[in-house]
């Protein structure tokens, strides 16, 4: 293949294996190269290594330099004749020289990478050639293939498969035989100014300069598998490594912690191991074995085959991790057998005999971390071995540089060397403490520290300004500080390269710095075998006793440096081993210890008091059995299930219990006035997050994308998904419930709403949720109108994939449901997650776009609040913040001395699980202390040594804060166990001790399981019943809410928290016994999150700075206390504690506690008097006047008291500045005892509550000055629960966990933050920088997006389409807000909204209007019968007309003389100003055959509008348009008109061209006979200015699909921004002329263009011999803001009822109209909600004004137009002047059209200002006129609207004696115009056989003559009347045409003119200004 082999193939196996693997990773299609000797079997009898060589060294030397056999003769092979042969060409002739190709564009196909060749006859030049990028080496000089791949630059030729053929083809002349590695020298890249140039040398060496790819480099002796748990914490690494214990090295198999699982299609996951098998080699610790076979590639070429698709399926697929580039790298080989060899240092077979009684004689069981190079094998006693692989991918992920730093630059970029690796590795052991586990990230910052400092210079000038394809802001590396403890000089990489030989001593010389912490065994170690055997060896001597790791160093002459760690001490050993658990696997041991009975022996050892004890009977069993009668509790480990009497406990009452709240009756006395529930309350802050959700759903709809088209969906439905806890499940119903959520969706009636119909709502993800999720995509694909929410709560619960999980796991369930394609494809479905840890979410391949993600809301602002809500937010930060305060005892801290119980016990019983222990110390403490407070145990001063001070704390605020309320309000104590059965068995523990005490009446114990509803006492029941005001009486809690002042621990238990929120009455959050093995994010703040908080502050008082400040109530006392009630129980007079000093103040603490307590005169005599100091303010420092027991007291929480008063204790006090010597020290009775902190506060015996102590005190001299005091004499003022609502609670922590999440790392945030975010994902580089302190919310994810990739299991782990920039799916959001904060809350608000905005958006709203100015008389002659379907000609002929406007727009019009009518006396004058806010109007839903406007989108008409996305690609041909003119002469204007058309493609089928794309004809018309069901033949003109966006012009579903001609009538300067919101309408531009007029001259070239077309159709007809006359004549005119029209119907019982009807309705019933020719114009009424007055009259036709939506004949109207130069009433003028003509005009009244309030232009928006533009100025109608001739102030407004607007607001001026004259109105000839509401105009035609009223005896007060024409004659005017002094009024276009006027008509015959009565309008000359004359009649 074009490379030589110094060593021989011994066998044809050998080279047949290599043959086909070497081919078959040239074939394979994938990026990362598949391990070529992994695939190998090399046979084991056969020598590793000749000569300290490999067999393959010889294969990747340069020259044989270091080899004693002389070069290979080679002859190469002669160039085909002709071809060139010239140095730096190809034999094609084309040059191939660097300096050459420099500036050249060069094509490089995908997957090669230019690279620069050295030829030996060109030593002063590189050749260009292309190579694929799989058959070179990586940054470390490994992963190359063998082989070779290249293309040549110069001519193009690509396929060369060997170098000697590529060698000959580039004119290589060379006597030995080529090879790659001699000759591919450098990489090639271009610079800033685009030069290519020579980059870093390629590393074809190793770091020792040798070359080191030899099969162990590729595929080790013990193989890893991909870790499916693989977790951060506790060197658990965050990249996919794995874990095995060294019991598979017997049988060559590794031992992963979790099971194969193969998936559906028979192909083992790449996390498990090919056919794995679980056997049991410990207690319930799984090994795996199993064997694999080798399929290798066929042995012929086949072009189709590859890797992948090889047949037989059970080979192991190569787990993987993600690196920045997106490439993946081999993580872990594949597994080998165990004859197989992975390494040449020793000879095959070399192993490790593991002594036996390992675990027995040394206490633990070691863990051998692989380091450098492959372990030796294991044997013997290999049980008792664990081995890892976590810190050797950690030295893999830290040499693997990102390719940013790979190809630029001509400096190299080295990785750290293995020596510098190991050093930082010794150094980082040497500074942990005794109890530190080492963690994998700080290993990781340091050497990202050391390398980023070592490569300084290189990386600032390499770094690239672009970010990586990679979602998310790009954040660069920075160098992070030095973790806390570590050597500053540790980050700072040697200026030398460090030596193989320096390293054992440097190592040495840093591990005597900490004793025998740390030993390196690196001097005389010749293997790791050799290493290994002899730490076993010393192990078992015992020298390694006080050692906590062993660094084993090879670093033999000639050889790379070897290393493994070894872990042996005890504490870590133990948490090592449980961290290699996954988490359900370690629930499993603990079930299997319990359940086999190992943990018997440590609950009888943590019974026993002790042989020291003044105890009769050392155990706490007999104590209690002493104590009571009670009957014999079954064996605790025994069953999980509850015995009989146990549960009888549960509903049963002792006979001397008193009664029942259900029987009683709470006195006033009794009753807490400060009690109250607010959970249900909605806050400012929640409705603010859901404004931002709908905003954000908004957006989605209004996007270009469009894949949410809110407008078409008219109700909201929901489903709401919570994990599978029954309390998460009812918590949510409760919510939802009191939401009012449902009701407002309209989902249910408001009376009839119950938690049990509100369930339906809400699903748990089970099993069941398959069902719900199926029928919700079922309905969601039936209802298209309806708008489907599923919310995701909890979402980072499951994210697992559904083919990595079984069915019955429960897992996977969310994947399966909500990523199925059903729900993808869905337009009406959208997905909210909601969480408080949104980083599993956040990933390279997530679903969610980042600018869907909605972050809660800071509330406050520099300490301002934001939303007024008065809370504040208490959690995880501020938690963390009261640690650092100083200021008092943190709210988060560690319990030292049950730290030190639980680790003598884990050194006692080295086999049992932590867990286990820790749960039984914490048991038995709280049962202890339950002993010591109740005071039923005689001798109880001595039971506080088998508790910690805080456990009795916690149990004295339990106890003694019902006591100080009358209502008996207390706290929440939360106990959380994760493991169920471990839970199960504290419950009956703790159950059966306050049964024994007689506790049962005074807290509750409640078990927390998430797949159990809860189990309350019915006296609790009925208590709380009365808090709440609850009547019914089958009710139960079904929450934690619901348990709020309940005094009760609760017991929670389940792997991790599911969301369930707990009471505001929470006081103590005890997570002592939660697992620290893994250490993710998400996993450590959603423990802390249980303690998250809402703290009202208003309480706060002004010296009380809040939360974690010295002056809270919450732990504050503990500084001198042995609880935080203590205080409280003083000021109720309940403690037999006196204070008579003051307690001074300790020095060593900050500030002095708000609350002490009063020390005892006498003091214990275990105590020394020297402890009882206490700090303190001499001011506070009061104690409270004793009181009688009041009778109010005797409740269902008896009194504690001892059996006599002798018996009562005092409360020694200490001091945290001294050390503490627990009485117990001295003596002798428990190992584990031996210990308490140093730093921690020490409390005293707990003080029983004895009644008769208290009547026997006396008040002292101190407490007597305190008489004024509020709390002093007000006992009952406040509870202690009220008190504690604005305290958050306390949180006890395991000490390892506090040590972590308390440290910061190097950019300031804690510790916890730069974990791993979640066990399912990984981080994608070690070169990451840590999360910044000043990042958002946002920046964070961005973070995340970048820096993690999901692993295999992870439900977005297949979300990766190539060739596409992201997968985000268009309709899903994330919502995120810490824990406790309400979000709940806030996404039920959001549905609210979110249905009341749908709602609001399928409404209009609708003029609503009466029709105006109805006669008084009445007509009662009824013409048509109500029923009629259309007019007879006939009839309608014999109709009076109506010359009266009803429309209630034209209310502020002048009134149309017509003889019958007789307005109304009590009429109000409106003006037109007040017309906008005064139209009444309704909101009404939209029909389904409504009209929109352009935010309509929805699937029917996207093509209609030309929005679809899913025809981009054909978009451009679908609707083109092209631009047509049209030009037609009009005699009245005696010059041509030029219009132009705009028609899309998909509607020039409606125009006739002289040719294809020719010249436009005309419009097609349809024949009058035509009939067609689905296509209306008339076509629909509709003027339309300034409402591009708000006009409805989507006629697709008025029209019902039917086939109609559409033309948007505009002005030309609006052509372009109309064109680009419709594109697919036909667009009428009007000539520029035309640009200021109004929609007169809009109507009047319509009317003229379609009259001659209609003349062009008729003779195109005649042309083709067809019909002339039969050409349909009729047009529609119609309004832009009509959008619905209804139909009248009437029924013979119930008489007329209106609906909704489509337009294609109604406008194919006027059509069908008989006799229609014979109309000149047709319309409809408006419609109005109150226009049947009186159905019995209903006239279905009338004759009148028609508004609107017009139906006009063309042809009969021809010689009546539409005033061209008109802005207001044109369609009044034009119907007058139409009826005059003696044309018929109809209205059907059947029909209605509803308009839709636009405020958006429109023609009725006309701006007047002045020319002088930037002089702002308000000009009233009095200066639209002026004296012609005068300097006035011009306008720049149209002279004719000047001219309207001018009459219409001063006629009554110009007309004195018309105002308000109805009986003299002022008389119009051929012009209507408005004079104003006080004005009556009587309008007369002057054309001969015009139809006029009749004016005789009629005296008119005016006469108005406008551009009187030729029919205006003296004789005609002569028939008119005249009122003396009426007025005259003649208006014109110029003074000429004035004069010319008033002779021709011999107007001064009658009339009397001045100078001073001729005016113009306030128009410039070159504007064309109107002139007009007033007189006065003589």
């Amino acid at each position: 293949m074009g490379n030589s082999y110094a060593g021989q193939l011994r066998t044809t196996r050998f080279e047949e294996v290599l043959h086909n693997s070497i081919e078959a990773s040239l074939r394979s299609n994938i990026v990362v190269p598949r391990p070529v000797f992994s695939q190998l079997y090399l046979e084991a009898e056969e020598p590793a290594a000749q000569n300290g060589r490999t067999e393959n060294d010889d294969e990747n030397d340069e020259d044989g330099s270091e080899s004693n056999s002389p070069p290979i003769p080679y002859q190469m092979k002669p160039p085909p004749e002709g071809c060139c042969t010239t140095d730096g060409f190809c034999q094609a002739g084309r040059d191939l020289r660097l300096s050459s190709l420099a500036s050249d564009s060069l094509d490089v196909s995908p997957g090669f990478m230019l690279i620069g060749l050295k030829s030996p006859s060109l030593p002063d030049s590189l050749l260009v050639v292309a190579v694929d990028h799989r058959f070179l080496p990586d940054e470390r000089g490994h992963n190359a293939l063998l082989g070779f791949s290249g293309n040549c630059i110069g001519c193009g030729e690509k396929g060369f498969r060997y170098f000697t053929d590529f060698a000959n083809h580039i004119n290589l002349k060379l006597s030995t035989q080529p090879k790659k590695q001699k000759h591919l020298k450098f990489h090639l890249f271009r610079n800033s100014q685009g030069v290519l140039v020579k980059g870093a040398p390629i590393c074809w060496r190793g770091h020792d300069g040798r070359i080191r790819q030899m099969s162990s480099s590729l595929s080790e002796l013990h193989a890893t598998s991909d870790e499916r748990t693989s977790s951060v914490a506790l060197l658990r690494s965050s990249h996919a490594a794995s874990s095995y214990t060294a019991a598979s090295h017997a049988n060559g198999v590794p031992q992963s912690s979790d099971t194969a699982q193969p998936l559906p299609n028979g192909i083992i996951p790449a996390s498990s191991i090919a056919q794995a098998v679980i056997n049991h080699s410990g207690p319930g610790r799984p090994s795996t074995a199993g064997m694999q076979t080798n399929a290798g590639p066929p042995k012929k070429r086949h072009k189709g085959w590859s890797p992948e698709s090889s047949a037989n399926s059970s080979s192991v697929l190569p787990s993987s991790t993600v690196a920045t580039n997106g490439a993946k790298l081999d993580a872990s080989a594949t597994l080998s057998s165990s004859q197989r060899s992975s390494a040449t240092l020793f000879p095959t077979g070399l192993s490790v005999a593991v002594p036996d009684q390992l675990l027995h004689t040394c206490g633990l069981q070691p863990v051998i971390f692989k380091g450098h190079g492959p372990l030796p094998q294991l044997t013997g006693n290999f049980n008792e071995v664990l081995v890892s692989s976590l810190l050797q991918s950690c030295y893999l992920s830290s040499q693997s540089l990102p390719r940013v730093y790979q190809h630029y630059g001509p400096s190299p970029i080295q990785p750290l060397s293995t020596e510098m690796q190991i050093l930082l590795t010794v150094y980082y052991l040497v500074q942990l403490g005794p109890e530190q586990v080492p963690l994998i990230e700080d290993l990781e910052q340091i050497f990202m520290r050391s390398w980023r400092e070592s490569h300084l210079s290189e990386i600032r000038q390499n770094q690239q300004p672009q970010t990586p394809a990679s979602q998310g802001r790009h954040y660069g590396i920075e160098a992070p500080p030095t973790l806390s403890g570590l050597p500053q000089h540790l980050g700072l990489a040697p200026q030398q390269p460090l030596t193989p030989s320096q390293l054992p001593w440097l190592a040495q010389l840093a591990a005597s710095s900490c004793g025998e912490g740390v030993v390196v065994l690196g001097e005389h170690v010749g293997s790791l075998a050799q290493g290994l055997q002899q730490m076993f060896s010393k192990l078992m001597e015992g020298r390694f006793e006080n050692t906590n790791y062993i660094v084993v160093i090879v670093t033999a002459s000639g050889h790379e440096t070897q290393s493994c760690v070894v872990v042996t001490g005890k504490h870590q050993c133990r948490a090592l081993a449980e961290n290699m658990f996954s988490p359900n696997e370690g629930l499993r041991e603990i079930n299997y210890q319990l359940s086999s009975g190992e943990a018997q022996e440590l609950i009888q050892f943590c019974s026993s008091l002790g042989q020291a004890s003044s105890f009769t009977d050392g155990d706490i069993d007999s104590l209690l059995d002493g104590a009571t009668l009670d009957s014999n509790e079954p064996s605790p480990l025994s069953s999980s299930q509850e015995s009989t009497d146990e549960k009888s406990l549960k509903n049963t009452h002792s006979p001397k219990d008193s009664l029942s709240p259900k029987d009683r009756v709470l006195t006033p006395k009794e009753t807490c006035s400060e009690f109250s529930v607010e959970w249900r309350d909605i806050r400012p802050i929640q409705l603010a997050v859901a404004r931002k959700l709908l905003s954000h759903v908004c957006a989605i709809a209004d996007s270009s994308t469009q894949n949410l088209d809110l407008v078409s969906f008219d109700r909201v439905s929901f489903l709401i998904l919570v994990p599978p806890s029954e309390v998460t499940f009812q918590q949510t119903v409760l919510h939802l419930w009191s939401s009012g959520v449902l009701q407002e969706l309209g989902t249910l009636e408001q009376d009839s709403v119950s938690q049990r119909q509100a369930e339906h709502y809400v699903v748990k993800m089970d099993q069941s949720a398959q069902v719900r999720v199926d029928s919700l995509i079922q309905e969601a694909h039936t209802n298209s109108y309806t708008l489907y929410i599923l919310v995701h709560d909890h979402a980072h619960w499951d994210i697992s994939s559904a083919s990595y999980c079984s069915t019955d796991s429960g897992l996977g369930l969310v994947d399966q449901l909500l990523n199925s394609r059903k729900v993808r494809d869905a337009p009406n479905i959208l997905i909210l997650h909601v969480t408080s840890f949104p980083f599993a979410l956040q990933t390279q391949f997530t679903r969610i776009s980042p600018y869907n993600e909605i972050h809660w809301p800071s509330s406050y602002s520099n300490d301002v609040d934001l939303y007024h809500e008065r809370t504040r937010y208490f959690g995880v930060s501020e938690l963390l913040e009261s640690t650092r305060s100083g200021s008092s005892l943190p709210l988060m801290r560690c319990d030292t001395s049950f730290e030190s119980m639980a680790s003598a016990l884990e050194e006692r019983f080295p086999k049992l699980h932590s867990a286990v222990i820790r749960t039984t110390v914490l048991i038995h403490h709280y049962c202890a202390a339950l002993m010591a407070v109740s005071g039923r145990i005689g001798g109880s001063h001595n039971l506080h040594k088998h508790t910690s001070v805080e456990t009795l704390g916690i149990v004295q605020a339990l106890l003694s804060a019902a006591q100080q309320c009358p209502a008996h309000h207390g706290h929440m104590i939360l106990l959380r166990i994760p493991s169920l059965a471990l839970a199960a068995w504290a419950h009956r523990r703790l159950s059966r001790v306050r049964r024994q005490l007689g506790l049962e009446e005074s807290f509750e114990i409640i078990l927390g399981n998430p797949s159990q509803p809860l189990n309350i006492g019915h006296n609790f029941i009925d208590q709380i019943k009365l808090w709440l005001k609850i009547q019914e009486a089958d009710w139960v809690p079904r929450t934690y809410l619901e348990l709020e002042a309940l005094p009760c621990i609760l017991i929670l238990s389940g792997a991790e928290p599911q969301g369930e929120s707990l009471p505001r009455s929470l006081k103590y959050c005890d997570l002592r016994v939660i697992s620290c093995s893994y250490l993710q994010r998400t996993t450590v703040e959603q423990e802390l999150g249980l303690a998250a908080y809402l703290l009202k502050t208003e309480s706060r008082s002004p010296h009380n700075p809040g939360p974690g400040s010295d002056l809270l109530e919450s732990d504050g006392e503990k500084l001198s206390t042995t609880d935080i009630e203590e205080e409280e129980s003083q000021e109720n007079e309940s403690s037999p504690v006196s204070s008579n000093q003051p307690v001074q103040s300790s020095p060593d603490v900050g500030t002095s506690d708000p609350f002490p307590t009063q020390s005892s005169t006498s003091t214990s005599p275990n105590v020394p008097k020297s402890a009882m100091d206490s700090t303190t303010q001499p001011s506070q420092a009061q104690a409270q006047p004793p009181t009688a027991q009041s009778s109010s007291q005797s409740f269902l929480y008896p009194q504690l008291s001892f059996p006599h008063s002798s018996q009562s204790l005092t409360l020694p006090v200490y001091s945290l500045a001294q050390p503490i010597f627990h009485p117990l020290a001295q003596t002798n009775s428990l190992a584990y005892f031996q210990t308490l902190p140093q730093h921690q506060v020490a409390h005293a015996p707990p003080q029983p509550l004895a009644p008769a102590v208290r009547s026997r005190r006396h008040p002292s001299k101190s407490t007597s000055s305190s008489s004024s005091s509020p709390r002093a004499s007000s006992p009952h003022l406040s509870c202690s629960w009220a008190r504690g609502v604005s305290r958050p609670p306390s949180v006890l922590l395991p000490r390892s966990l506090y040590d972590i999440i308390t440290a910061n790392d190097g950019s300031g945030l804690p510790r916890c933050t730069s974990f791993l975010p979640h066990m399912s994902v990984a981080w994608a580089s070690s070169f990451r920088p840590l999360l910044s302190k000043m990042m958002t919310c946002t920046e964070q994810s961005l973070y995340y997006r970048q820096w993690t990739v999901p692993r295999p299991y992870h439900m977005d782990s297949n979300n990766r389409t190539e060739g596409r920039s992201d997968n985000f799916h268009p309709r899903r959001l994330l919502l995120s807000g810490p824990p406790q904060v309400g979000k709940t809350g806030a996404y039920l608000h959001f549905l609210g909204i979110l249905s009341r905005m749908l709602i609001r958006l399928m409404e209009v709203d609708i003029y609503n209007e009466e029709e105006i100015h109805f006669s008084v008389q009445k007509d009662d002659v009824q013409y048509n019968p109500p029923d009629a379907l259309w007019p007879d000609p006939e009839v309608v002929k014999a109709l009076p007309f109506d010359y009266t406007v009803h429309d209630p727009k034209y209310d502020d019009i002048s009134l149309v003389y017509c003889p019958g009518y007789k307005p109304a006396c009590d009429a109000t004058p409106v003006r037109q100003e007040d017309m906008c806010l005064r139209r009444r109007t309704t909101r009404i839903k939209l029909s389904k055959y409504a009209a929109f406007n352009t935010y309509h989108h929805c699937e029917q008409c996207h093509l209609y509008l030309g929005f679809n996305p899913r025809y981009q690609v054909n978009i451009t041909q679908i609707y083109e348009s092209t631009l047509h003119a049209f030009t037609f002469t009009h005699l009245l204007l005696g010059e041509e008109i030029q219009l132009y058309f705009i028609i899309p493609k998909s509607k020039e089928h409606y125009f006739s061209f002289n040719q294809p794309g020719g010249q436009l004809e005309g419009m097609r018309l349809p024949l009058a006979a035509d009939r067609s069901p689905d296509c209306i033949k008339s076509p629909i003109f509709t003027p339309t200015t300034g409402r591009h966006e708000h006009g409805l012009f989507n006629l697709y579903h008025a029209m019902d699909g039917a086939s109609h001609l559409h033309i948007l009538v505009i002005k030309e300067y609006e052509m372009a921004v109309y064109k680009k919101y419709w594109p697919n309408h036909i667009l009428l531009v009007l000539p520029p002329v035309f640009n200021g007029a109004g929609i007169g001259a809009a109507h009047f070239l319509i009317k003229e263009l379609s009259y001659h077309n209609l003349e062009l159709e008729r003779s195109r007809r005649q042309e083709g011999s067809g019909a002339t006359g039969d050409v349909w004549p009729f047009i529609i005119l119609a309004d832009d803001s009509c959008v619905m029209w209804n139909v009248v119907e009437f029924d013979a019982r119930n008489g007329p009822a209106e609906h909704a009807a489509s337009l294609k309705q109604v406008l194919q019933h006027m059509e069908d109209c008989p006799h229609l020719a014979h109309y000149g114009l047709c319309g409809i009424r408006k419609w109005s909600s109150r226009v049947f007055t009186d159905p019995t009259t209903w006239e279905p036709f009338s004759r009148g004004h028609l508004h609107d939506f017009l139906l006009l004949n063309v042809d009969r109207s021809q010689n009546v137009q539409y005033d061209q130069n008109r802005f207001t009433c044109h369609d009044v003028d034009f119907t007058l002047r139409l009826h005059s003509a003696g044309l018929l005009i109809c209205r059907f009244n059947n029909f209605s059209v509803m308009k839709k309030q636009i405020a958006i232009g429109g023609y009725r928006t006309f701006i007047i200002k002045t020319k002088m533009t930037d002089v702002p100025t308000s000009v009233g109608p009095s200066q639209y006129v002026c004296a012609p001739d005068s300097k006035h102030l011009f306008l720049a407004t149209p002279a004719q609207l000047l001219l309207e607007k001018y009459l219409q607001h001063t006629s009554h001026k110009l007309f004195p004696l018309s105002t308000k004259n109805y009986d003299h109105p002022v008389l119009s000839v051929d012009f209507y115009i408005n004079l104003g509401p006080e004005v009556t105009v009587c309008f007369v035609s002057s054309r001969p056989h015009s139809v006029n009223i009749c004016t005789t005896g009629l005296l008119f007060s005016g006469l108005l003559l406008c551009f009187a024409d030729a029919f205006v004659t003296p004789s005609f005017l002569k028939k008119f009347s005249f009122l003396k002094g009426a007025t005259l009024c003649v208006i014109g276009a110029d003074r000429s045409s004035l004069r010319q006027t008033v002779g021709r008509l011999e107007l001064e015959e009658e009339w009397r003119f001045r100078l001073s009565d001729e005016f113009q309008t306030a128009n410039a000359k070159e504007d064309w200004p109107l002139f007009f004359l007033t007189g006065k009649h003589i």
